[in-house]
């Protein structure tokens, strides 16, 4: 369809640089009859080391007859960000964006396990470390419009929501790896820097931090924590 919080605990030692997954972000709404299916293949990458999946409920198409009940402000701003960024003209769910440089329905399976496979983060990329309650960015190139580095806080478990009305009335929709958090840690500007994670959340919740490119831009490094 288109339209023109981490736990408070935190390991005590460090955490050594690892290598980056591959961040898929899922932006749906529990209201849109075409997104169960991008819904069920985003669910299917949850569990994959090598893939940070993030399913972000978006809020504009809550008219439609049923509020969805993961979806903030926040996380709508977020892709409209995209669209800025990516130039896809307007906004539409089930999106999937990919390291942020790409984008697809992920209605398909085939289309997103081959977009997925095209993945690669540049060399020059930035690793990140974490110790104790902090995390570390290492020195490296920074895109020239600026840098943001993000906390996301996610629900790993499964969420069964019966939808009651709209679009999808009577569907049984899960979802997995629903994002309940998000919130900006701060600038980086390229030099080596290290950030404080604020302690919250349902103790459940995993966490991930993404470098990015400010308004939508790329992924540059990401971690699960």
């Amino acid at each position: 369809m288109k339209i023109s919080a981490l736990t408070g605990l935190f390991l005590l030692t460090a955490l050594p640089a690892q290598a980056a997954p591959i961040v898929v972000e899922l932006f749906q709404s529990q209201g849109c009859s075409s997104c169960p299916p991008a819904i069920a293949n985003v669910n299917a990458l949850a569990g994959r080391p090598d893939i940070l999946a993030l399913s972000f409920g978006v809020t504009y198409w809550d008219y439609l007859g049923w509020k969805d009940t993961f979806a903030r402000s926040e996380f709508t701003n977020r892709q409209y960000d995209y669209k800025r960024g990516l130039h896809t003209g307007s906004v539409y769910t089930p999106q999937v964006v990919i390291d942020g440089r790409a984008d697809l329905t992920g209605t398909n399976r085939g289309e997103l396990d081959a977009a997925i496979g095209r993945a690669v983060l540049p060399k020059d990329a930035p690793s990140l470390s974490v110790t104790g309650n902090a995390v570390t960015v290492s020195a490296a190139a920074a895109p020239a419009g600026g840098t943001d580095i993000w906390l996301v806080r996610y629900d790993p478990r499964v969420q069964n929501v019966d939808i009651a009305a709209g679009e999808n009335s009577g569907v049984l929709l899960p979802h997995k790896n629903i994002v309940r958090g998000l919130s900006r840690l701060g600038n980086w500007s390229g030099a080596a820097q290290a950030y404080a994670i604020p302690a919250g959340g349902d103790p459940a919740w995993r966490s991930a931090i993404l470098v990015q490119g400010k308004n939508g831009g790329p992924i540059l490094a990401a971690v699960k924590l």
